[in-house]
């Protein structure tokens, strides 16, 4: 097997020029470039990829923060696992690896800190949140031109990279189809309001009232954490509302169907007693009796951008602000389409 000493012989010149060749560091002749190319490819020489990112001062890994929460396995969510095997397939295209780092909430932030401490290349941020601590720390990381990108979070007034979904778009697509159906009402189950997707799909519920003429309760209004176990929990205070309000729409596909589970123990049945529209389209949405109607938002894609956007941060250097958001579409299953008068299960 080839190596370094041979190509440096056959193209004649020092092994320590072939390194500089194969790392591009330092001025080099195009001439002495092409003749250790050629010498290269005719020994059938390929570098050592480790030796290769230490030689650049990099590691070829991009790290990806998740939130951390006890005994809560986020990685089998629809959600991230969904982003991160869109991020993880674009950057396998060009020998870039993932790296996994957790934070948990009462952590501080410190994404600067990162770079030194794991490594890494670049980062994506996902689960990030409008709270203390975290715009500084986002200021620092943007100020230092750093390659990042957040994913499915915007700060408003600050340029920080990131790429989105329309969620605005998804809520009042779903919200107005259920108004379409004849509900007068409807009941919203949303997230926290740290997340800005929370707000943005607070915005779409009340466009989608103001335009049929209805005005907004914030009674009608619940939050849960944007999981199955909040949507449960918030099956106790949503029944109340059920004899007068037949229609509701959640945040997400797990809070729909922790929702769809507390109500059914009430005696309450989707697609029957009420109309319910979820966010996601989770593989599990399709499978939930009856199916859950939802909306589709392209992780998978959200991801693959995401990756690509911080790998054109590292080769390019450029930091003009990134801030792209890709389409949501409503999908329509038997959840939202009442079949029969409303009257609670005995």
């Amino acid at each position: 097997m080839a190596n370094r000493k041979d190509v440096a012989k056959l193209a004649g010149v020092s092994e320590a020029t072939v390194s500089r060749v194969f790392n591009n560091i330092g001025p080099l002749r195009e001439e002495t470039k092409q003749k250790v190319l050629q010498a290269a490819q005719h020994l059938n020489y390929h570098p050592n990829a480790i030796a290769q990112s230490f030689a650049r001062g990099k590691s070829n890994n991009i790290g990806v923060i998740v939130p951390y929460f006890q005994r809560v396995n986020l990685m089998t969510t629809h959600y991230f696992s969904e982003l991160l095997s869109g991020i993880g397939a674009k950057l396998g295209e060009f020998g870039y690896g993932l790296l996994l780092l957790f934070q948990s909430p009462d952590e501080p932030k410190d994404y600067v800190k990162l770079f030194h401490t794991q490594k890494v290349d670049g980062c994506i941020i996902l689960g990030s949140k409008d709270v203390p601590g975290e715009v500084e720390a986002l200021e620092n990381l943007h100020q230092l031109q750093l390659p990042y990108c957040l994913v499915n979070q915007t700060f408003s007034g600050y340029p920080f990279h990131s790429i989105d979904a329309e969620h605005f778009d998804g809520s009042l697509q779903a919200v107005s189809s259920l108004l379409m159906n004849g509900n007068e009402q409807i009941i919203f189950l949303n997230g926290p309001n740290e997340f800005s997707n929370s707000i943005e799909r607070l915005h779409g519920y009340e466009t989608a009232l103001l335009n049929a003429g209805i005005p907004y309760n914030p009674q009608f209004v619940f939050q849960g954490n944007y999981s199955r176990k909040s949507g449960f929990q918030a099956a106790a205070g949503i029944a109340s509302l059920l004899p007068e309000i037949h229609a509701i729409f959640a945040g997400n596909d797990r809070m729909a169907i922790g929702l769809m589970q507390g109500l059914g123990e009430q005696g309450y049945q989707a697609g029957h007693d009420y109309a319910l529209i979820g966010y996601d389209n989770s593989e599990i949405s399709r499978m939930t009796s009856p199916p859950l109607s939802t909306v589709h938002v392209p992780l998978f894609d959200m991801g693959q951008l995401a990756a690509e956007k911080v790998l054109q941060l590292i080769t390019q250097g450029t930091m003009t602000e990134i801030n792209e958001r890709l389409p949501v579409t409503f999908i329509e299953r038997a959840s939202s389409q009442l079949k029969t008068t409303y009257t609670k299960q005995s």
